[in-house]
């Protein structure tokens, strides 16, 4: 999953990327406001972290810019101010939650991780597809009742295709959204991933639910047709 920060203290936004990256996430950090709507309007982000004081262009005025733009990512507001009218301002203008300065990181992961099981995306607390089944909070993965041990790489990228069951993604897709923005995009990093899921996941079960789509990308499907 592929997360927009935007927060000009350094401090806190190094703080959120190197515990992002950590826990799986593909991550890209906009300092200012004006960066920060370059960054939401060029790319398709599963979660945008907004600060509300920004320079050059404050928080909610680049909400209002994305959502009349029809960017429908997820947006977790960051404020250092508690006033009830600052928090139903920013919800108005089109934010999906807000967390109050300071916050524990734990707690900012759970609400990215909510934010992520709403519509458009995958809904519940688990994802599945046939005997495969992931528990995201937990970072846990069965299949057929055996648990499997994945990188957090692996994981992110397994998590990013059974979020969008059925569907084609192309190899460039899949590094926005898996690897971090400054990725070399001509890398097969990607095949190399496709090949360990399989052999993790395919190799000893049926029926086999990577599929690739030659010429344009994968696809996770019950259905067992390479094309």
């Amino acid at each position: 999953m592929r997360i927009l920060i935007v927060e000009d203290e350094v401090g806190v936004a190094g703080f959120l990327e190197q515990g992002l990256k950590e826990s799986g996430y593909a991550v890209d950090v906009a300092r200012d406001g004006a960066d920060g709507l370059e960054y939401a309007l060029a790319y398709e982000y599963d979660a945008i972290v907004l600060d509300i004081m920004l320079p050059k262009l404050n928080g909610l005025e680049l909400l209002r810019e994305i959502r009349a733009k029809r960017v429908k990512s997820p947006v977790l507001l960051l404020t250092a101010r508690d006033g009830v009218d600052d928090r139903v301002r920013g919800l108005d203008v089109g934010a999906d939650d807000y967390l109050v300065k300071p916050f524990a990181f734990l707690e900012l992961l759970a609400r990215i991780r909510a934010l992520l099981r709403r519509p458009p995306l995958q809904t519940g607390g688990a994802l599945r597809m046939n005997d495969l089944e992931m528990d995201v909070a937990r970072r846990e993965v069965k299949r057929a009742g055996k648990s499997i041990e994945l990188s957090p790489r692996e994981f992110a990228l397994l998590e990013l295709l059974l979020r969008h069951p059925n569907q084609v993604l192309s190899r460039t897709q899949i590094l926005e959204h898996v690897w971090n923005f400054d990725f070399y995009s001509d890398t097969n990093v990607v095949d190399v991933y496709i090949g360990y899921l399989r052999r993790k996941l395919d190799r000893e079960f049926d029926p086999p639910l990577i599929h690739t789509v030659r010429g344009v990308g994968f696809r996770l499907s019950e259905e067992a047709r390479d094309e």
